[in-house]
């Protein structure tokens, strides 16, 4: 068993539960049962028991088929929150208990939640940041709120606060959007600062997308709570590692999401399948393209001290939901996170950086029986997170019915 918090797995572990909460959890034998309780009795021989995984970057609404946002946007409502159940039950059965889905559009996500929460389908615990907040014309414009000043910042985060948002998600470069530029600022100091303070004020963490040095900056003067990415760009584009950026995300202890797998998935998952092409594109890049110094730079913002976790960044670009372990993999394999460490990324730490720790990224007394099952040690061997035995929600099977 595996709790979370990175010690020592326990060779023989057991779990006690109470409908949706750990009641005790440590050595089998030494768990203390109620007197006179009745207790069903659940084996898993020769298997793993760990946090359930909580991706702290993903967007419900996409197909993860390449296609770019400003397309997906032309779809209308109805098919996004279809698709959007899809891919939420696919990250449940992979063993993902908790998503942050860091931008959808108008007020899907919110309702399917809300589907959720009605017994209509299953799904894991969902932080929405309901719409993202951009500039006019900047990344993610089509599915958020565009605001132009302090004013309009502060109004965009008490509408989404009014819509049910738990968060606030910035765009604070542009991205993959054709009318944004991807390694500019797009708000000013004074309206981040007006929307990062007004998303405190109601108790709300934030998380930044970020694609250059300069606006991750910004953005740390601001007081953001998470940055999303870590793009050490310059305007033109060129990658430079800024050590004065490293230092504040540090010193402020901002989290930091890398999302290192967005890239491969399609050379990774096998739907390229042409070896001159994986060679060229995986390979190569990885050693010698903007990925290897992209992954450098983030290798020394860690080494400094700066706090790693796991998103995916799925269902966006070609990277479908169902598949969070590329992202984690990539922590121990990339980065040089040991097995157990990438396992923390991805359960304590994310729950850390969603401001829910408290209640669900370990199995701990007191929080919510949220449980993976796996076949052998990840601890040992990070590959083994893809051989899914069962998930438990809140101490309920998941059952591939779409039932709990």
């Amino acid at each position: 068993m595996i709790d979370g918090n990175g010690g020592t797995p326990i060779s023989k572990g057991a779990i006690l539960i109470e409908d949706d909460t750990i009641i005790d959890v440590g050595e089998k034998g030494k768990i203390k049962i109620p007197e006179n309780a009745e207790v069903e009795k659940i084996y898993f021989e020769n298997e793993t028991l760990l946090p359930g995984l909580v991706d702290c970057h993903v967007h419900l609404n996409g197909f993860g088929d390449g296609r770019f946002g400003d397309d997906l946007a032309l779809l209308p409502d109805e098919i996004l929150t279809l698709q959007a159940a899809k891919n939420a039950r696919s990250h449940l059965y992979s063993g993902v208990t908790t998503i942050r889905d860091l931008g959808s559009k108008h007020k899907t996500s919110l309702l399917l939640r809300k589907a959720i929460e009605m017994g209509i389908t299953v799904g894991p615990r969902m932080i929405l940041c309901g719409r993202p907040v951009a500039i006019i014309g900047g990344h993610m414009h089509y599915f958020g709120i565009e605001a132009t000043g302090v004013d309009e910042g502060r109004k965009a985060v008490r509408q989404l606060m009014k819509d049910g948002a738990d968060m606030i998600k910035i765009t604070a470069t542009g991205g993959s959007t054709r009318t944004s530029f991807p390694f500019r600022s797009s708000f000013n100091l004074d309206e981040l600062k007006a929307i990062i303070s007004e998303a405190h004020k109601f108790g709300k963490h934030t998380a930044a997308h970020l694609g250059s040095s300069e606006a991750m900056l910004n953005c740390l003067k601001a007081g953001v709570d998470t940055i999303i990415h870590c793009g050490y760009h310059e305007p033109d584009g060129t990658i430079k590692f800024r050590k004065e950026v490293a230092d504040r995300i540090v010193k402020q202890e901002v989290f930091v999401n890398p999302t290192l797998s967005q890239s491969f998935i399609p050379y990774m998952d096998g739907r390229i399948t042409d070896k001159k092409l994986i060679e060229t594109k995986l390979i190569k890049e990885k050693k010698d393209g903007k990925f290897s110094k992209h992954v450098a730079n983030i290798q020394r913002t860690v080494d400094m001290g700066a706090k790693l976790v796991a998103g995916s960044d799925s269902s966006w670009s070609t990277y479908p939901m169902g598949s969070f372990q590329y992202e984690i993999i990539a922590h121990v394999e990339d980065i040089g996170l040991s097995p157990m460490e990438g396992i923390v990324s991805a359960t304590r730490d994310s729950a850390k950086s969603l401001w829910i720790n408290d209640t669900v990224g370990t199995l701990e007394k007191g929080k919510k029986a949220d449980i993976l099952i796996v076949k052998g040690n990840p601890a040992q061997n990070i590959h083994n997170l893809w051989n899914v035995v069962t998930v438990f929600l809140g101490g309920k099977e998941v059952k591939k019915n779409g039932s709990l």
